[in-house]
């Protein structure tokens, strides 16, 4: 009788596992590329903003 090799099959199903986590990042790539040229995300534009007066940073005046 044949003994199984496990390794080979948990190999494998990592390999499997590696492959499909790959391919799920390239569609959130392609996902944010096609959003990105149309519109200008918001966290940029409100970040500039925000930190031109530098409130934030600056000690109370007293």
């Amino acid at each position: 009788m044949v003994k199984p090799n496990y390794s080979y099959e948990k190999r494998q199903k990592e390999l499997a596992k590696e492959r499909k986590k790959q391919e799920k990042l390239q569609r959130k790539a392609n996902k944010s590329e096609s959003n990105a040229p149309g519109a200008p995300t918001q966290p940029d534009q409100s970040s500039g903003g925000e930190r031109s007066e530098g409130a934030a940073d600056a000690p109370p005046q007293r």
